[in-house]
């Protein structure tokens, strides 16, 4: 897995290693240890959800603080994705 910082202190980019034969692909889309030796944070990893979009469709807007704070991990399986980041943190 291949980690990026991006221009946000608390934001990644993660691209995974893909492996290829003649039955097809595999790869490994998270690792909690991996991805915490790489960024110093902990990560608890509870839910996974996919939905599939057209184009031209606007999934909704994100944010919570405090309790119902969450992390979001994006996945692109075909196609791509604009997703704009808003950082609010009064720094």
């Amino acid at each position: 897995m291949i980690v990026s910082e991006t221009g946000f202190s608390g934001l990644y980019e993660l691209e995974p290693a893909i492996y290829r034969d003649n039955r097809g692909y595999f790869f490994e889309s998270f690792d909690e240890k991996k991805l915490t030796d790489v960024t110093g944070h902990r990560f608890n990893f509870v839910q996974d959800n996919q939905s599939l979009s057209y184009r031209g469709v606007l999934r909704g807007l994100h944010f919570q603080k405090g309790e119902h704070a969450q992390t979001k991990l994006v996945r692109v399986l075909a196609g791509e994705v604009l997703d704009d980041v808003v950082d609010l943190r009064p720094k």
